[in-house]
């Protein structure tokens, strides 16, 4: 009971529910527009004449725009508000998946699915700076909890209901399935439009577009240096992919050095690097990178593990996952509470580790165990992910003034994607380099050994990354609640507030 009623003070207002609902159905329909979008790849590559790789360019074209202008989109909600940018992003989001489902050519498809990724970039870069606004930093892990929760069950309803779509209706009804999703979440963000939003100093300088087209650039450049968009085998050690890779990481440094250069002279820089200076933002962020990080190593090491380590099909890497991503519906909500009335420092610390446990677990004895407890090696992993991610979000907003809650929310979208980026690019590399040139020759017993072997070797390299996480969140100072401090709730204007 104390944990509802603590819930209870959160949705005290009719405004603090609305932001909510708006968020958490945004969320949903955002996540479902992701992940679970992969399992219509081999229907799409069928129904165009094409190969499952190509049709993998529907993910990239949605990752690529939604990582590279995250950022941009968070600095549009400064300059016209947060608010009016979020809900642009839902009506994008929602027309871009009901055009997706008209296409009649792939490259139709492949623009909307980009055009999807704008829409989520507008609305996740604006989410964290709406939920800081309307709750105080003592109530943000609670609040920061709710769409979080609600994203994770985007990905069980995208699951369960795409794979009955594919079987018996087609990959059309994924897309439409979008149309009541949105219809929701435009309904739920409509009264946010008459919230009276606050501005700021910043609200009135000018964009430096000049900026921004170098940094979406460069964050472009890192995206795709972690996809395997080049011939033969998807590896970062063959002769293909050598000559694809190392000139894309030279392209990102090159427009990393110039957006630098460009930066230190501007007078409204498109990203304020001073902010950096900021000792508990920045070691917030960095513990944020890692995190994402650890994710998407689990994301790319298990299916390897389930498909060619044991040699069983796709629908086994979901038996490993779905239980793992199930943590996500009940345990921000208690850490989010947990956050809020202890403060605890080390909770961002021990969540990471057990990460790490999990990954340490699932590399070193997936092996020695049979294949149906294969997730509860996860399971440290998979009590981790649902603690860190909520609480995070809260200490990065709470690092930072009223002024920069903007600057902040683009970085933590950033971060997320920079860490997915790099997080399939470490477990990857690390299973390359250790599988022979040859493998492809070698028998299935041979084969599976060795990349047993490159499980552990690319699990140890995850493991001490996120440690290091782990220790940079152990020495980040966490928010003193001033007594009980509460921000107002932003007043309606117009007709009022719906309840």
């Amino acid at each position: 009971m104390s944990l509802l009623s603590n819930y209870r003070e959160v949705l005290d207002t009719p405004a603090r529910r609305q932001t909510l609902l708006a968020l958490s159905s945004t969320f949903l329909l955002v996540q479902v527009a992701s992940f679970p979008v992969a399992l219509s790849l081999p229907s799409i590559a069928n129904d165009f004449l094409i190969d499952v790789e190509t049709a993998a360019w529907i993910l990239v074209a949605e990752l690529l725009t939604l990582g590279a202008t995250v950022f941009l989109a968070a600095k549009l909600g400064d300059r016209y508000g947060h608010n009016r940018v979020f809900f642009l992003g839902i009506v994008i989001t929602t027309l871009g998946a009901v055009a997706a489902g008209f296409s009649m050519t792939f490259t139709q498809l492949l623009i909307f699915r980009g055009i999807q990724g704008i829409g989520a970039a507008l609305v996740t870069g604006n989410a964290n700076v709406i939920l800081a606004a309307t709750f105080a930093p003592a109530e943000r892990g609670r609040a920061f909890a709710v769409p979080i929760t609600a994203a994770r069950a985007g990905t069980f309803i995208g699951l369960i209901t795409f794979a009955i779509f594919l079987q018996f209706i087609g990959w059309r009804a994924i897309f439409f399935s979008f149309i009541p999703l949105g219809i929701i979440a435009i309904w739920s963000g409509l009264p946010m439009l008459r919230q009276k939003e606050e501005r700021t100093a910043d609200a009135d300088l000018p964009v430096d577009f000049g900026g921004a087209f170098l940094f979406i650039g460069a964050i472009a450049a890192l995206i795709l240096s972690g996809l395997h968009l080049h011939s033969g085998e998807e590896s970062f050690t063959s002769s293909d992919a050598i000559s694809y890779h190392l000139p894309m990481h030279a392209m990102f440094i090159i427009l990393l050095v110039a957006f630098i250069l460009v930066e230190r002279r501007m007078k409204h820089p498109f990203v304020d690097l001073k902010q950096f200076k900021n000792r508990h933002f920045s070691l917030a962020l960095f513990s944020n990178t890692t995190f994402h990080l650890s994710m998407l190593a689990i994301m790319t090491l298990v299916p390897i593990l389930v498909e060619e380590g044991f040699g069983y099909g796709p629908i086994y890497v979901i038996y490993v996952l779905l239980p793992h991503q199930s943590m996500g519906l009940v345990i921000p909500v208690v850490a989010g509470w947990y956050y809020d009335k202890y403060q605890s420092r080390l909770l961002r610390p021990i969540s990471m580790s057990l990460i790490a446990l999990g990954i340490f677990l699932l590399g070193m004895f997936s092996m020695q165990v049979p294949f149906w407890l294969i997730p509860l090696l996860l399971f440290p992993a998979s009590i981790g992910t649902s603690i860190f991610n909520t609480i995070n979000n809260a200490v990065i907003m709470n690092s930072v003034a009223p002024t920069h809650r903007g600057f902040a929310s683009g970085m933590i979208e950033t971060t997320r994607q920079v860490g997915h980026t790099l997080g399939a690019t470490a477990a990857a590399s690390a299973l390359g380099l250790a599988l022979p040139a040859g493998i492809a020759l070698l028998s299935e017993g041979e084969a599976q050994d060795y990349y047993f072997r490159g499980l552990q070797a690319a699990a140890l390299v995850v493991v001490w990354i996120i440690l290091a996480g782990a220790v940079v969140a152990f020495n980040h100072q966490t928010y003193k609640t001033p007594g009980r401090e509460k921000a107002p709730a932003p007043q309606a204007s117009g007709s009022g507030d719906a309840a």
